[in-house]
């Protein structure tokens, strides 16, 4: 699944999970996306959209 926001364009972002003895190991926070059916260029659509975007009213939900 694309973990990308059509609206805002929010992707995953990356860093580090550091243990009790500070060890690094790689890990990536994912933005909270939900597939929507919405507006997008006057026809109807399903796309990734960030939960904050639709709090927002920022995208024309159908149905």
């Amino acid at each position: 699944m694309s973990k990308v926001c059509v609206i805002c364009g929010k992707k995953p972002s990356f860093g580090n999970n550091r243990s009790h003895s500070m060890r690094a190991t790689p890990r990536r926070w994912d933005p909270n996306v939900q597939k929507v059916r919405i507006l997008l260029d006057g026809r109807p659509t399903r796309a990734y959209v960030c939960a904050k975007c639709i709090k927002a009213h920022k995208v024309d939900k159908v149905g």
